[in-house]
């Protein structure tokens, strides 16, 4: 069974896209023409999708839509309470919405720059800051990680325990709680940080994990892509595990299998100034061992002067697990419908893409 919609988050609107059987993906709608979308979130029926707009001079705008993406109407944006003068560190203000989750209970989650965590209990219509984590004195040692200010990137709700959230932060580690967001605790040890001097390269308060997702069916299995690697946890993140993968194991994105938590899907890429495809060949890593090995997989793909960059949010696979869509900064949109051994271009003439969801 194919899935029906996925949308497309871009620098020039929200694409919706439907899957027509041969055809393969077709673009079938365009919202918010023009205006950057920088995260959504899908619905299920008779839930509130959102989409989150980065306008700007005129702010950041989050808007919902009731009627699965025809219709939109713009709702409150998450704020942050005045700065008390002398506060250290970034200015509270909100500069983008970077993640958008819906947990177990319904609760929506949005991560921020400069590094907040929101829970909206009514859909959307009103925001609540995390403030336990807000006030951590570890928070003055975060980082931004390609941005001026740290950032939230990654939300991972326990599909069982809708009291349980895992967070990833550029640059801040990963952080879970256990209780709704009353209390966290650090969940980055094994990571290591190579930009930093050698006292402080396994502090997990200082790691830049680009992206952690969390396999849906065992979800003590986390796989995340970190500036200076990959890793695994087996154990919900309470120790995370170094893995190697040819041609490079830098990157930004990461999808994980829904139902084997021995596959994930990676794209790999030259690191730091260059951010680039290596050799100017775009490929994604798979690995259906668990880490042990990886397969890099490029039938469909360009493999000469390519110089395509997926960001962190550019790779999503559907709920069967062998659907796969991948867009790049440069607006190239791959498909694949059979766990990445084979891609089909949809669209070689997209703006950037931010984000993909199915």
């Amino acid at each position: 069974m194919s899935p029906q919609t996925a949308w497309v988050a871009t620098r020039k609107g929200l694409f919706e896209l439907r899957h027509e059987g041969a055809r393969g993906w077709q673009i079938a709608h365009l919202s918010f023409i023009a205006e950057p979308v920088t995260m959504m979130l899908p619905a299920p029926p008779g839930q509130r999708m959102l989409a989150a707009l980065n306008l700007g001079h005129f702010g950041v705008k989050l808007h919902g839509s009731d009627d699965g993406g025809r219709n939109w109407r713009e709702l409150a944006a998450p704020s942050f309470p005045p700065q008390p003068e002398g506060a250290p560190g970034p200015a509270w203000k909100l500069v983008q919405i970077w993640s958008l989750e819906r947990d177990a209970a319904g609760a929506i989650w949005a991560g921020s720059i400069p590094g907040g965590l929101f829970r909206s209990r009514d859909g959307g219509e009103s925001w609540q800051l995390l403030d336990a984590l807000w006030q951590r004195e570890e928070r003055q040692e975060w980082m931004g990680g390609g941005y001026d200010a740290p950032g939230i990137h990654s939300i991972c709700p326990h599909p069982a325990a809708p009291d349980e959230t895992l967070v990833a932060i550029s640059c801040g580690g990963a952080w879970r709680t256990l209780d709704a967001g009353q209390t966290w605790g650090l969940r980055a040890a094994g990571m290591k940080a190579l930009f930093m001097p050698p006292g402080r390269q396994d502090d997990p308060n200082i790691q830049d994990p680009h992206r952690v997702v969390r396999c849906a069916a065992v979800p003590e299995v986390l796989w995340c892509q970190h500036h200076c690697g990959i890793w695994r946890s087996a154990d919900n993140g309470a120790s995370w595990q170094a893995l190697q993968a040819e041609p490079s194991s830098f990157g930004f994105a990461v999808a994980a299998h829904p139902t084997d938590p021995l596959t994930a899907w990676f794209v790999p890429a030259v690191k730091d100034e260059r951010r680039l495809p290596v050799d100017a060949a775009l490929c994604v890593l798979r690995t259906r061992d668990g880490g042990q090995s990886f397969e890099a997989l490029r039938q469909g793909l360009p493999q000469v002067h390519c110089y395509d960059l997926v960001y962190r949010h550019g790779l999503a696979v559907d709920s069967t697990g062998r659907h796969l869509l991948m867009g790049s900064t440069t607006g190239g949109l791959w498909a694949s419908e059979d766990g990445g051994e084979h891609w089909q271009t949809v669209s070689l003439n997209l703006p950037p893409i931010y984000a993909i969801r199915f």
